[in-house]
């Protein structure tokens, strides 16, 4: 099982600011605050924090990993668009408009990279 996910950013305001405007919508809400890192973590668990945002432990430049990832699981694909298109607005890198995908039955993506380079998807299983 999984305890929780981390992406490395340079900017932790100015990354916190980006995430703030579509995690709320997936009922992930800020929880910790520090100047190397912020916490989120589910609404109805706020104690339990399930993902981090952090200058890099060995203070070198945070980067992105070829074929890393990091999965939102939205409620609806109405969700999904709201949250790919605040992302966009936001300064984020289209990496797949939202949609279903040849091959992966009825769930609906979208994909983007965020202001340092990591991939994100936000998805929703409406059946």
């Amino acid at each position: 099982m999984i305890g929780y996910a981390m992406f490395g950013t340079n900017d932790v305001s100015k990354s916190s600011v980006f995430y703030d405007k579509f995690l709320t919508l997936l009922n992930i809400i800020k929880v910790e605050i520090d100047n190397d890192y912020i916490g989120y973590a589910n609404k109805a668990s706020p104690k339990e924090i399930i993902f981090y945002l952090t200058k890099p432990y060995n203070q070198e430049k945070a980067s992105f990993g070829n074929g890393t990832m990091l999965a939102f699981k939205a409620k609806s694909n109405q969700v999904v668009d709201e949250c790919h298109s605040i992302a966009l607005r936001n300064g984020a890198l289209n990496e797949g408009s939202p949609g279903l995908r040849a091959g992966y039955g009825n769930v609906y993506y979208s994909y983007f990279r965020d202001l340092d380079k990591n991939k994100i998807c936000i998805y929703a299983d409406e059946n």
